[in-house]
């Protein structure tokens, strides 16, 4: 496993934004980091709303959590795909979200892991009211697949960056999350 030592996106560039935006965008931080312990402090102060560490990158995520929570942000944990679900499962009920990451981490276009669906399914059954995240692949070819799951976060980048109308995409996966979450709220 490698996580890079730096950050592509620092908390000078989240300071800047936040600056620049205001208070109203939520700024979830999926830190792809060898460290993350050292980045907690210095991305609270530039504005961040949520933390997102890897699993896989600390020896003590009960300490991290604690520290993320008491630096006033809340906790998205993440797993890479050869991380088992029922290792993130301990920390459940501690966190914000679960990021369930549907490539390796690290570079943009990567295919859509299908494989990765039923983590995200059973993380749903185990923990209703968590919010899950996919991340890696994501786009209207794969999006019913994630919202079928259970996901009702979704990072796309490709999809929505190289598309002629961006607009359109991101509302489309938008719905189809609704679409999908008021249908399992209704089927409980």
């Amino acid at each position: 496993m490698h996580f890079v030592p730096n950050i592509t996106f620092g908390h000078p560039v989240v300071e800047s934004l936040r600056k620049q935006l205001g208070q109203d965008p939520f700024f979830d931080m999926h830190m792809m980091v060898s460290r993350p312990e050292q980045w907690v402090k210095p991305m609270a102060v530039a504005g961040a709303n949520q933390y997102t560490f890897h699993l896989e990158a600390t020896d003590n995520p009960g300490a991290l959590i604690k520290d993320i929570r008491e630096n006033g942000m809340k906790v998205g944990l993440a797993i890479k795909p050869g991380t088992s679900v029922e290792y993130l499962a301990p920390w459940a009920n501690q966190i914000d979200m679960a990021l369930v990451m549907t490539v390796e981490p690290g570079f943009g276009g990567q295919k859509f892991m299908e494989d990765m669906m039923p983590k995200v399914h059973w993380l749903r059954t185990q923990f209703p009211s968590l919010d899950i995240e996919v991340d890696g692949g994501v786009g209207p070819d794969t999006i019913h697949k994630c919202a079928e799951a259970g996901a009702n976060m979704i990072v796309s980048g490709s999809a929505i960056m190289r598309s002629e109308d961006p607009r359109s995409v991101i509302n489309l996966l938008r719905n189809v999350c609704s679409e999908a979450a008021q249908k399992r709220s209704l089927d409980r």
